[in-house]
C-alpha cells in the first residue's frame, strides 16, 4: 500500500513539474483513470490538474491550493505534497516512471509500458 501511495506522490508531483510541458501533462492526464489513485486527497489533487487542462505549471501551482481546499480538503499544503520542491532532470526521470506504472493500473487489459 505504502509503494501505490508514493506512486501517486510521484505521479502528482510529476504532473506539477516545471520540468513537462502543459501539453505534455494535459495528453498524460486524459490517458490516467482517476480510480488508480485511491488516496482521497491525491484523487483530487489529480482531477484538478486534470480540470484545468493545458495551463502553465506555475500558474497551474498557483490555482491548485484554492481548488482543492473547495473539494473538502482546508489543510492542503501543495508544498508538502510536491516536496522536495525542486526536481532534477535525474528525479525527473523517477517521476515519470511512476506516471508509466500508473498508467499501466489504468489500463491492465493493454500492453504494459513498465516491466
Amino acid at each position: 500500500m505504502a509503494h501505490e501511495f508514493q506512486l501517486q506522490k510521484n505521479t502528482l508531483r510529476f504532473l506539477c513539474s516545471v520540468l513537462i510541458k502543459s501539453g505534455t501533462r494535459s495528453e498524460i492526464c486524459k490517458l490516467l483513470d482517476p480510480i488508480v489513485f485511491d488516496d482521497p486527497l491525491h484523487r483530487v489533487v489529480f482531477e484538478e490538474i486534470r480540470e484545468l487542462g493545458s495551463i502553465d505549471s506555475r500558474r497551474l501551482r498557483e490555482l491548485l491550493p484554492a481548488r482543492v481546499t473547495i473539494r473538502g480538503f482546508p489543510d492542503f499544503d501543495l508544498n508538502e505534497l510536491l516536496a522536495p520542491r525542486e526536481v532534477t532532470e535525474k528525479e525527473i526521470d523517477q517521476l515519470f516512471e511512476s506516471a508509466l506504472q500508473l498508467l499501466d493500473l489504468s489500463h491492465p487489459d493493454q500492453e504494459r509500458l513498465v516491466d
